[in-house]
């Protein structure tokens, strides 16, 4: 799913250009913290197509989701001409206290909205990075493990959509679905049963387990489940922490507003080069993590 990324310097900066996927999810205790970090990070976090070496061109477009008065906004472009996309650019109008950005190069559904990520189910967004092996074989069985109401809940035909209404499903089962507030841990089980089966028929059709990566978001925090490629998170708490995002304004010390109980966490995968940037802490292969606005990382390893 990945195509190849390079590095380069300039002077003392940093210019990351990456592999066309991406995954970011940012939650923070203002509204006005996520798109300032995504422009402070947007070295790490923004995408750039990679050249075509003589081929088709790759093709990609992205999504965000975010809450706004406890309602869920979706800003989703199929297709998009750009070479790069700049991760604080396409967040730089968006004033939420919890986003989920994606970046997607297709390979399983066509580029039409429907198929664009983030997708949502009431109070639940969801985000999805790699490719189910042998999908096509794989569809129906994991179709028909679904309720009929959530079946008929799919709109697209990619498998990252699927996927979600599985974990849709587990909640269902546990009896949590139709609840308003869903708490973390009965999360992490329904994602840890949906991959669990996910793995199961994979095997009976004599496929290995696919490398995916996972985020959801709900109005109280972010889950992500890493199986693919490197994911990492960041927390950012405090005047220290969140002066640098600031000081690019021309704001002087005397006059900066009151940085101290402020606090963001970022959680992304497929950095470039599938490296994690160095102040970025890499979550084990395997692992879910549930960040909230006030509390350190909740981490299940495997």
């Amino acid at each position: 799913m990945e195509d190849g990324a390079r590095e380069e310097w300039s002077g003392t900066s940093r210019r990351i250009l990456i592999t066309m996927a991406r995954l970011i999810g940012l939650i923070a205790n203002r509204p006005d913290l996520c798109n300032r970090f995504a422009e402070y990070e947007s070295g790490v976090l923004s995408a750039q197509r990679p050249p075509s070496n003589g081929e088709e061109e790759a093709q990609w477009g992205w999504g965000i989701g975010f809450f706004q008065s406890g309602e869920i906004l979706l800003k989703r472009r199929p297709l998009d001409e750009r070479a790069s996309l700049d991760i604080g650019e396409m967040l730089a109008d968006v004033r939420s206290d919890i986003i989920c950005a994606h970046v997607r190069r297709a390979t399983v559904g066509s580029l039409r909205t429907d198929n664009t990520h983030p997708f949502r189910y009431r109070q639940w967004v969801f985000a999805e990075t790699g490719t189910v092996n042998n999908f096509t074989e794989m569809r129906q069985r994991l179709f028909d493990t679904l309720p009929e109401f959530l079946q008929r809940s799919l709109r697209g035909d990619t498998d990252s959509e699927l996927i979600f209404h599985l974990f849709l499903s587990f909640l269902h089962d546990a009896g949590k679905l139709d609840h308003p507030v869903v708490g973390v841990d009965d999360v992490f089980p329904a994602l840890k049963s949906s991959l669990s089966l996910l793995d199961r028929i994979a095997k009976d059709g004599g496929q290995e387990p696919s490398p995916i990566n996972i985020l959801l978001a709900t109005p109280d925090y972010i889950v992500a489940a890493n199986r693919g490629t490197p994911m990492a998170y960041r927390t950012l708490a405090g005047r220290e922490d969140f002066e640098p995002l600031f000081d690019g304004e021309g704001i002087g010390k005397m006059r900066m507003p009151d940085l101290e109980p402020c606090r963001l966490s970022a959680v992304a995968s497929d950095f470039e080069n599938d490296e994690v940037p160095g102040d970025w802490t890499a979550l084990a292969p395997g692992s879910m993590i549930a960040i909230t606005r006030t509390d350190a990382p909740t981490i299940v390893t495997p």
